[in-house]
């Protein structure tokens, strides 16, 4: 069990976040992404999300299993309707971040994991939300995910990351707790956990 912390409003004494302009410019990564290697040898390459990504995201959904999707989205979905998807893939950059893996090597083109944040300004924090697909699993991908949104948000100047985590996703739990965040359990929420990292 990692020990709780107290999440109260983050303290404004950090210095001054960067100019909006800085903030909320998309990351420096070239069109077709960065690459990323799999432990088994593989490259996919990384990017921010696109709106022509829609289709690639709903194909991705079609292979996610029903446990996937739950610990996602904390509910039950039978497919990702297209409206969800479009707004997915069209992100606002003032209070969201998302980057998509992607697999170049079928066509066409697959996404195989994507990372997202939620940004609240008023409070200079961002939720996070991570995916990978079942078969991509437990090959550094979350991790990689994880660290770009990291990166971003100290980028932006933000103050904590955080997100909520059922407790039975242990692979996500130990992930994030190699990467610095603590934990607690959420009040009348029986097997959610939520974890944080400051930045």
């Amino acid at each position: 069990m990692q020990p709780a912390i107290d999440f109260a409003s983050p303290t404004r004494s950090a210095p001054l976040p960067p100019p909006s302009n800085q903030r909320f410019a998309r990351s420096r990564v070239s069109p077709a992404g960065d690459p990323v290697a799999t432990r088994d040898g593989r490259v996919l390459h990384m990017r921010p999300i696109e709106p022509g990504d829609v289709a690639a995201l709903r194909r991705c959904f079609t292979r996610l299993s029903p446990e996937d999707i739950r610990r996602r989205f904390m509910h039950a979905l039978s497919e990702l309707p297209e409206p969800m998807a479009q707004r997915l893939c069209r992100i606002d950059p003032e209070t969201e971040a998302a980057f998509v893996l992607v697999d170049d090597s079928v066509t066409p083109a697959e996404l195989r994991g994507v990372g997202r944040v939620f940004i609240d300004a008023a409070t200079d924090t961002a939720e996070f939300s991570v995916l990978v697909e079942r078969e991509w699993t437990r090959m550094g991908l979350g991790a990689e995910l994880m660290r770009r949104l990291v990166a971003t948000c100290r980028e932006r100047g933000l103050v904590e990351l955080w997100g909520y985590v059922l407790v039975e996703n242990r692979p996500m739990l130990r992930l994030c707790s190699e990467l610095g965040f603590t934990s607690r359990m959420v009040p009348d929420e029986p097997g959610v956990a939520q974890i944080t990292l400051r930045l």
